[in-house]
């Protein structure tokens, strides 16, 4: 049986590795292409679920494996919640021997034959803390100590040129460290593999707030802190470079299957869908605004708006978008009606508390939800918009009789929406879904809002100007293009055009020379790999 390597790239934006691969920046990476059969990856439409990893950890699509968002909406509630995934990995019922290491979305716990750590330093992990064998984790902190880059998995650098530089070197630190626990556990600690999967995920954390660095046509790339980002970036595709090279030598039995399941880009999604778009939707529903307007420490010419140094994006959304006075009331009383070892005591007969999202604007809308014909949902990659349902919410204020012309008329109020200080559309498309009303899941909702043209603010004929709204993420997940290079022996070199990215994971099947038990979404590509001509 060949021995599989997979190497997944989690937020990583191929062409912006070919410019370098072709400076002689990234000369591992090129080596292995030469090599390699390699793929475009189109992930359409189910990248904008926000659950790659899921679709490669779980071999399925969103269709498939019945979820089509991170974020979950309670109908008898009215609750957003972010589960961890509850789907069974593809490699469980595989009968070979697996070593994973920080794959998201990856539950080990539900995989006997499996070895590895999981939430070690991945962005958005989507499973807890995972060892097996249980010392497994103790070892590798000993050896190489903790994930030395945890504070900016999630971080916010552009309106600092000192968070910027500290953010990079720590997430370069955080690849080379990767690089090396994963050629410990995979030659040292865990030999005896017949599928080795590593996701290596710091070019998402490094892609997000430092890509206004290397997009010259991003609103913020005239920042002081875009000089440094863009450097920045670099340097951590070039760490990058370095660990797919290091392992690739290591294993050279193995076929390597080096991939990324879509690319990056401006981010189009995070202000006018965390922020614009449910302000317009209460305005709408209310004739009134609910944001607060507020003065900020400088405004560009374009009209963004930018952050003291010392401010955090969520501090600032919570003083204009605040958590209703209700809420807070029932919150604190709630609270107070628990001691701490009664809390204590129900969270550890329970199963874990799903995590909240008030730190999301749209999620503050929440009380007001009840009362209105459609509201925005949190999202963080588009915006969604779900409509009051009678007979499917809880509390739905719309008859299904009216549900179609209530869906034109939010369309039509969202396509009104142009850029205050350009008069530009700011719309990219509004999508119905293609579920029934009636039959909408928890994940899904009845329209499905891409922005374009990364606005800060909307101006609406009747409901006024919303915004503007400093930037959260300069970078999305917006790339046109997933990459799939697979090198090893009997694999002619060649380029075989775009396929799904959901071949990823029936191609590593197939590599192994197993036949997995369970259906899988997408199409093997191992035939194809014997054909030269692509």
């Amino acid at each position: 049986m060949p021995r599989v390597l997979m190497i997944g790239l989690d937020g990583f934006e191929i062409s912006l590795a070919e410019s370098m691969m072709a400076d002689g920046l990234m000369p591992r990476m090129k080596a292995l292409r030469d090599r390699s059969a390699t793929f475009r990856l189109d992930h359409g439409e189910a990248k904008y679920s926000g659950l790659a990893w899921e679709h490669v950890s779980t071999g399925l699509a969103p269709e498939d494996g019945g979820r089509h968002a991170a974020v979950a909406f309670d109908k008898a509630t009215y609750a957003v919640t972010q589960p961890t995934t509850d789907l069974r990995p593809f490699i469980a019922d595989l009968p070979v021997r697996t070593v994973a290491f920080d794959v998201p979305y990856c539950d080990l716990s539900r995989s006997e034959n499996t070895l590895g750590i999981s939430c070690w330093g991945a962005h958005d992990p989507g499973v807890p803390t995972q060892s097996y064998p249980p010392e497994l984790l103790d070892e590798l902190n000993t050896r190489l100590g903790p994930y030395p880059a945890t504070e900016w998995i999630y971080g916010m650098t552009w309106h600092s040129v000192q968070k910027t530089n500290a953010a990079v070197d720590a997430l370069e630190r955080g690849v080379r460290v990767r690089a090396e626990a994963a050629k410990w556990l995979l030659a040292e600690r865990l030999p005896d593999w017949d599928l080795g999967i590593v996701v290596v995920s710091e070019p998402h954390s490094a892609a997000e707030p430092l890509w206004h660095g290397v997009d010259p046509s991003h609103r913020l790339h005239g920042l002081d802190s875009a000089q440094p980002s863009g450097d920045g970036l670099r340097r951590i595709f070039s760490a990058v470079d370095d660990l797919i090279g290091e392992l690739a030598d290591a294993f050279p039995d193995a076929v390597v299957m080096t991939f990324a399941m879509h690319g990056m880009g401006r981010n189009e999604a995070d202000i006018p869908a965390m922020v614009l778009l449910p302000e317009l939707l209460y305005r709408h529903a209310f004739d009134r605004p609910y944001m607060r307007e507020r003065e900020w420490a400088e405004v560009l010419p374009g009209g963004e708006p930018l952050l003291a140094e010392s401010e955090g994006w969520q501090s600032a959304m919570r003083k204009i978008v605040p958590m209703p006075e209700r809420r807070r009331k029932g919150l604190r009383a709630r609270l107070g009606a628990f001691s701490p070892a009664l809390a204590s005591l129900l969270g550890a007969a329970g199963s874990p508390p799903k995590p909240q999202l008030s730190w999301i604007p749209a999620a503050r809308y929440g009380p007001f939800w009840t009362k209105m014909p459609a509201f925005a949902l949190p999202s963080y990659y588009d915006a969604r918009v779900r409509i009051n349902l009678e007979g499917r919410e809880e509390h739905g204020t719309v008859p299904l009789s009216e549900y179609e012309s209530v869906r034109r008329d939010i369309e039509r109020l969202i396509r009104a929406c142009r850029d205050p200080t350009t008069d530009a559309e700011v719309i990219e498309a509004v999508q119905p879904t293609d579920t029934s009303p009636e039959a909408l899941g928890p994940w899904e909702a009845d329209l499905y809002v891409r922005f374009k043209s990364q606005p800060v603010a909307l101006a609406h004929p009747r409901h006024g100007q919303i915004g503007p709204v400093p930037y959260r993420r300069t970078g999305g997940h917006t790339g046109a293009w997933g990459f799939l290079y697979v090198a090893g022996e009997g694999i002619p070199a060649a380029e075989h055009g775009s396929t799904s990215a959901f071949d990823v994971v029936p191609t590593a099947v197939d590599l192994l020379g197993v036949t997995h038990p369970a259906r899988l979404s997408g199409q093997s590509l191992a035939a194809s790999l014997a054909d030269a001509d692509g």
